[in-house]
């Protein structure tokens, strides 16, 4: 759902871009994640995210919650999951 900005299938990287909702166009995010292993589980994904808040005339740093990162981790390995038992 957000734009790639960069991925690297050998080196386990995905990076993606700047991404807003219609709902709310002063604030985005991004994610890198990183794979550290050929097995994706919890030990081998690492996600971190970046969000801004648009305070004319700049865009500023906001905090980001580790619980926030968990959770994408968590999501990205249910999916991994799901399609695993689909392709069996």
């Amino acid at each position: 759902f957000m734009p790639l900005s960069s991925a690297d299938p050998i080196g386990g990287t995905i990076i993606t871009d700047w991404y807003s909702t219609s709902n709310n166009q002063n604030e985005r995010c991004k994610l890198n994640i990183f794979i550290y292993g050929q097995k994706l589980n919890t030990a081998n994904l690492k996600v971190s995210s970046f969000c801004q808040e648009y305070k004319d005339p700049t865009w500023v740093n906001k905090k980001v919650e580790e619980k926030n990162n968990i959770k994408i981790e968590n999501a990205i390995l249910n999916k991994a999951k799901k399609l695993k038992l689909q392709s069996s």
